[in-house]
């Protein structure tokens, strides 16, 4: 079976020697040695001055959103997973989307500004499959709105944006650590700001508020990462530059032998250093990918409807129509792409396709 991804699993022995350090340490929770050495080694990795390594990738939002959200509306996008938007409504705000570009598949920047009321707070916006939103027109926006500016990140691993990691921007970003991700900790995640201030703030917001041992400065849960998840990011780290070279090579191949005349695929942001996380297409209809589907899962390959449905269809939203975002949604499959990934069975799944569509 060909899954749409696999996870990266570093030698046994070499995750064996980070988790024996915890052992030796007697130390497993409550930031670590492991848990501070993974964030400084990704602080220099990414080219961030600031981490917070957190349990899971959707803990940030929520913490980015009690910080910034003020139980207000939140202008976001209905082209995510279900995370970005479960995330604004269990901290209490609304979400407010808006329709997506139709290439790039990120938030329509040109359409923010009609969607803001005085009871907006802040934009939530997905680097959909590590593709960059268009940051400059949405911090413009911001600024004169005197809006907070949140990112999901889940995806962007990596991914720099005019010589600058997309972490740096917007007023704090997420990142998932799961372990579908190109880097990973099992389960695991970060967030990032700029502000020291406010760095401040969600460093003790990740850890039930707490002001040393005795002391609280205000409200926190629990979202620290574990030293056993630290151990397993510490192993995978080093491998990063092989994971990316091996997806890249998927890539190449499926952009030069898929039948792209009735097929779109993921536009690229300009100034972009992109990361390979995902091999997205959108068919001409929603009848097409279900016959290429069910084709792919005969023969023992398994795609994904990646994102479906559109998040303003969901029960809990009941938002508005957004046509473009629901039309994409019910014609994009993201194909099989991971490290180990062969040249054999890239052909077998771009044969299939191609005899199909």
């Amino acid at each position: 079976m060909i899954n749409v991804t696999q996870t990266f699993l570093p030698p046994i022995e070499e995750y064996q020697l980070q988790v024996q350090r915890a052992w030796n340490n007697q130390w497993l929770t409550n930031r670590g040695e492991l848990v501070l050495e993974l964030e400084d080694k990704l602080k220099v990795h990414l080219g961030v001055p600031h981490l917070i390594a957190t349990n899971n990738g959707t803990t940030p939002l929520q913490i980015a959103l009690k910080l910034l959200g003020n139980q207000g509306e939140i202008i976001t996008t209905p082209f995510s997973y279900v995370a970005t938007t479960a995330a604004i409504v269990w901290e209490h705000c609304t979400p407010v989307f808006v329709d997506i570009h139709p290439e790039y598949l990120t938030i329509d920047e040109t359409k923010i500004e009609a969607a803001i009321t005085e009871k907006t707070t802040a934009i939530l916006a997905t680097h959909v499959f590590g593709n960059p939103c268009d940051v400059e027109a949405i911090e413009a926006i911001a600024k004169k709105y005197h809006l907070k500016v949140i990112y999901d990140g889940a995806h962007s691993f990596g991914v720099h944006y005019k010589g600058q990691s997309i972490f740096n921007y917007g007023d704090i970003c997420s990142c998932s650590f799961h372990a579908t991700k190109l880097f990973h900790t099992g389960e695991g995640g970060a967030m990032f700001a700029n502000d020291e201030s406010l760095i401040d703030k969600m460093f003790y917001s990740h850890n039930f508020g707490h002001n040393g041992p005795l002391a609280f400065h205000g409200l926190g849960i629990n979202a620290k990462m574990s030293e056993l998840q630290a151990a397993m990011g510490l192993a995978v780290l080093p491998y990063m530059e092989f994971i990316l070279e091996e997806r890249k090579k998927v890539i190449e191949y499926y952009n030069q032998h898929l039948d792209l005349s009735k097929l779109q695929t993921l536009k690229i942001r300009e100034n972009t250093s992109w990361n390979y996380s995902y091999y997205p297409v959108i068919f001409e209809s929603e009848n097409q990918l279900l016959k290429v589907e069910i084709k792919l899962k005969e023969n023992g390959i398994i795609p994904r409807r990646y994102f479906y449905p559109a998040l303003n269809t969901i029960e809990y939203t009941k938002g508005q129509s957004m046509p473009i975002s629901e039309s994409i949604a019910s014609r994009i499959l993201c194909l099989p792409l991971s490290h180990v990934l062969s040249i054999s069975d890239t052909e077998k799944i771009v044969n299939i396709i191609n005899t199909n569509e």
